[in-house]
């Protein structure tokens, strides 16, 4: 891990999880490119590659921590108030609901899943056909949704459920995580803000749970003081930076624009990397 590299992924990451494009993918795409180039195994990760991973997704965490601050403060002390009179009617108290329920969904799907994820980093071609129906479901949804004629403007707990499952089946890199939930709040009906809006919420306990977790569980305190630090942590701030521009500018977006043009990237990306990681495996 280099300081170059870093900033590279830094701005991959920022970009790439709030667009409906995948992450986790573009991040494999990113590093298995690097090391093509360098000539180095793909099968080779290190400890220190994982790590840095998890920072960069905090990095995004504390943008959409700072973008949301007043939606997170309101859904706080709505569930607080709605706790102590035991009066759920307020719909930021029932969004508080929505979030931990669809979080228990979530982490039910995703931990099984990990095993699975986390081999998927050594196959970049695999990680492009799962890009490409990411793209695929994103063209769907918008189809679907143009089909219903009123949008809700709030979350219910049916659709929270679902979209629940859907961020925990995207630990999988290629589906991407707020396409997959984007795209099911539109299935339910939902309109594109509230669907992104609740996508972006949600993703806070999840990132939250992982940056504390796998350091606590998997890091070796010892190999970590040799680390590039100066590397993590600008490639984490730079992440972070990008990411609220990139969640201001994407809410904007979606307001005017559908999702058809994310779709499209994700199919054709995904096909050039499935192709390209076969060639050069």
């Amino acid at each position: 891990m280099n300081l170059v590299q870093a900033i590279l992924m830094g701005i991959v990451q920022g970009l790439s999880e709030f667009l409906p494009i995948s992450s986790s993918a573009h991040l494999v795409f990113t590093s298995n490119f690097y090391k093509v180039f360098k000539g180095i195994e793909i099968a080779q990760t290190s400890n220190e590659e994982v790590f840095f991973d998890i920072m960069v997704h905090l990095g995004t965490l504390i943008a959409v921590l700072i973008f949301f601050r007043k939606d997170i403060i309101n859904i706080i002390k709505a569930v607080y108030s709605a706790l102590k009179t035991k009066n759920f009617e307020n719909n930021e108290a029932k969004l508080g609901l929505y979030i931990i329920a669809g979080t228990f969904l979530t982490i039910l799907l995703a931990y099984p899943l990990n095993e699975v994820a986390e081999r998927l980093v050594y196959s970049p071609s695999i990680v492009g056909i799962l890009l490409f129906f990411t793209g695929f479901t994103l063209l769907y949804s918008e189809y679907k949704s143009k089909k219903i004629e009123t949008k809700k403007s709030h979350v219910d707990l049916k659709s929270s459920l679902f979209i629940g499952l859907a961020q925990g089946l995207a630990a999988l890199p290629g589906f991407s995580r707020s396409g997959w939930t984007i795209a099911t709040g539109l299935f339910f009906g939902l309109d594109r803000i509230t669907a992104a809006r609740y996508s972006f919420l949600l993703s806070i306990p999840i990132i939250l749970g992982a940056s504390m977790v796998y350091p606590l569980v998997k890091i070796d305190v010892s190999e970590a003081f040799y680390y590039n630090w100066p590397a993590i942590i600008t490639g984490t701030t730079v992440s972070g930076i990008v990411g609220y521009l990139c969640i201001k500018y994407f809410m904007k977006f979606i307001s005017k624009f559908s999702l058809a043009i994310f779709g499209y990237y994700c199919l054709i990306t995904g096909v050039i990397t499935a192709i390209f990681f076969c060639i050069h495996t």
